[in-house]
């Protein structure tokens, strides 16, 4: 089946995000995983292989499941948590067309200590006000429907969902605004845990600030889509062919 034009800008747009996280130290091995809804295919969506690594996949390389997690078509096999995880996002929650999960180490560091919040210390992260749950409850792989369904739930209110003792899940409407809050996430992080390490204590912004601010920050969609311009921009002129299709 012949990609669309929507389908093949949709491929590129996730194989950018993914290259550039790879390029910013925000993947992990050969495993995490991004996805996104096909255009014009209600319940299908596309995934990251199994076995490639982040800086070497193509749009070409990407899978197409369905909402129960079965491979639709692609030449490469899906990883299996990736099933469980993603595919109930997609079904249950009505804004996430694209998801978005990592083991990117400063958001992680806060899973694996008891009590760890973002606080509303930086700048960065008030672009997270009243946005973020958290998931307590590690109970390993996730490895059926019931443990995707389960992380879905704890996320319904939310775009981002720090799951404990494990990692991140950040979902949204658009590659450009999930892409521009993970990496905001992570930033945002790393500046609150090397804060932390100075033995002082925070400097918290009151509520009715950082919900104003929150608002601001996340009133402006188009910067998301000009991070992603300029992200693929650096691949052009770093990684030619990182948008072949073959």
């Amino acid at each position: 089946m012949t990609p669309t034009t929507d389908e093949v800008l949709a491929r590129q747009d996730l194989t950018a995000a993914l290259r550039s996280a790879s390029r910013l130290g925000l993947g992990e091995g050969i495993c995490n995983h991004f996805s996104l809804a096909v255009p014009g295919r209600p319940g299908h969506f596309l995934i990251n292989p199994q076995g490639l690594h982040w800086s070497e996949v193509t749009p070409g390389d990407l899978v197409i499941v369905d909402a129960q997690g079965r491979k639709v078509s692609g030449r490469h096999a899906v990883e299996p948590t990736a099933f469980f995880i993603h595919s109930a996002l997609h079904r249950g929650k009505s804004n996430a067309a694209c998801v978005m999960h990592t083991h990117m180490p400063y958001a992680t560091s806060l899973t694996v200590v008891h009590g760890g919040r973002l606080e509303w210390a930086s700048q960065n992260s008030l672009k997270f006000y009243n946005r973020v749950a958290y998931d307590e409850h590690y109970n390993g792989l996730a490895l059926d429907e019931a443990e995707g369904e389960r992380m879905c739930g704890e996320m319904r209110d939310a775009d981002v969902l720090f799951l404990g003792n494990h990692g991140v899940i950040v979902c949204g409407p658009t590659v450009s605004a999930t892409f521009d809050d993970l990496y905001y996430l992570e930033r945002a992080c790393m500046l609150q845990v090397l804060a932390a390490g100075t033995g002082k204590p925070l400097r918290i912004v009151p509520d009715d600030v950082a919900a104003k601010t929150g608002r601001q920050m996340n009133g402006e969609s188009q910067q998301a889509a000009l991070h992603l311009d300029a992200l693929k921009r650096l691949l052009d002129r770093d990684d030619p062919g990182w948008s072949r299709l073959a």
